[in-house]
């Protein structure tokens, strides 16, 4: 039986994605550096829908994650079928103020890492001509956004990869789609129940279950991009228009600036 591999399938969008995987009867390979969560969320799935789930525990920050990952797929006979890469962390600063110890993880994290599971796995399903990737990027990627310069700058990276990736793979039968959400109901934002709600009802944030359910319909019907939300694509259209100009002044406004200045 095919293997979906799913990072960062402890929490979040990716435990949901593992979930979506199960439900249409694919094996999962959970990948996170959250051991005990990872085993929990393996024995759950498992429970629900009686497939196999393989928790891998590492760092996928770390040099030589994604070979070692790899690896271990290769020498268990997992045919993974389905990469989902959506392992990501988020840092609220700005570049001065964020550590280089964080900026090399992040950047080690998103994008490296990322490239390289692609590599390994993208090869394998071109030889077999069948299989499907799926990149999360972000909404952020569109535009500059001071406080997560480092976070913003690796999803625009992941944006041109998986685009020139899939002229790479589609003729081979091997399907690549970038996801593009914005705000996502989950711990990456510090927020109280409340203003979560509210936000919520008014569209500007997304439950992951939601996500992981249009990422997973999108994939498996061959788009190559998805933005989900109508105010996510609003956001992203407006983005791609506004000059650098009048983004400028409105980093100057009184609270933004001051804000600015603290982060």
């Amino acid at each position: 039986m095919s293997y979906a591999l799913i990072t960062g399938a402890s929490s979040g969008i990716g435990c949901c994605y593992a979930i979506e995987m199960a439900k249409r009867g694919y094996n999962i390979v959970a990948v996170s550096n959250q051991p005990q969560q990872l085993d929990e969320v393996a024995r759950q799935i498992t429970s629900d829908y009686g497939v196999e789930v393989v928790p891998i525990a590492i760092d996928l920050a770390s040099e030589g994650a994604a070979k070692s990952i790899f690896d271990t797929c290769h020498e268990s006979g997992y045919d993974v079928e389905v990469l989902i890469c959506n392992a990501g962390m988020l840092l609220f600063s700005t570049l001065t103020r964020t550590s280089p110890e964080s900026l090399n993880t992040i950047i080690a994290l998103h994008c490296t890492t990322t490239t390289l599971l692609c590599r390994y796995f993208g090869e394998q399903m071109k030889h077999h001509h069948k299989g499907h990737i799926l990149i999360m990027s972000s909404s952020t990627a569109w535009l500059p956004y001071p406080t997560i310069s480092h976070y913003s700058a690796t999803k625009a990276y992941l944006k041109s990869f998986a685009s020139a990736l899939w002229y790479e793979l589609h003729s081979h039968g091997v399907g690549v789609t970038a996801v593009f959400p914005g705000a996502v109901n989950t711990p990456f934002y510090k927020l109280s129940d409340k203003s979560r709600k509210l936000f919520l009802s008014l569209g500007v944030m997304m439950r992951p279950e939601t996500i992981a359910r249009r990422g997973v319909r999108a994939m498996l019907r061959g788009r190559r991009r998805l933005t989900p939300g109508l105010f996510t694509k609003i956001v992203v259209a407006i983005c791609a228009i506004l000059p650098a100009r009048l983004f400028e002044l409105v980093l100057h406004i009184g609270p933004i600036k001051r804000l600015l200045e603290r982060v």
